[in-house]
């Protein structure tokens, strides 16, 4: 599980990075652009002004966000995930019960998904069937044919 704990901390790490930079958009750069506009006159006809303002307000949506998925990801006990079933940080060996062949998927936070194809451990990214119970056959759709855990 040290692999998930790292990937966990990682994800939590480059939220923490994106907040801290858009915090200081929102708080010193934002502030200097809606002054500026308000100098050069008339704010009903300045598009610099809307635009400052439109940023603003996505500013303040996305930081709000930010903090309550890191604090959410903060409180993830990685070590309290159960071990004998499917469940977030699990890696999932998944065999196709005609061809044989094995796929393994690891099951991340929306934010780690990689829509490119194979993530970088060699894994893929796919949807499982919610809480199935250890060694039961379930059918999975993961853009192939069903495939059944191992």
């Amino acid at each position: 599980m040290a692999l998930e704990v790292k990937v966990a901390n990682n994800l939590v790490d480059r939220l923490k990075e994106e907040l801290a930079r858009l915090e200081r958009e929102f708080r010193v750069e934002i502030p200097q652009r809606i002054l500026r506009a308000r100098e050069m006159g008339d704010l009903t006809e300045s598009g610099e002004y809307e635009t400052a303002k439109d940023r603003q307000g996505f500013l303040h949506a996305r930081i709000g966000f930010l903090r309550r998925r890191i604090a959410e990801l903060s409180s993830i006990d990685l070590s309290r995930v159960p071990k004998d079933r499917v469940a977030f940080g699990s890696t999932v060996h998944l065999v196709d019960q005609e061809t044989g062949e094995e796929k393994v998927y690891r099951l991340v936070a929306p934010e780690e998904v990689n829509t490119g194809g194979a993530e970088p451990d060699g894994t893929e990214g796919g949807r499982l069937p919610r809480d199935p119970d250890p060694g039961r056959r379930a059918p999975v759709r993961a853009g192939a044919p069903d495939h059944a855990p191992r």
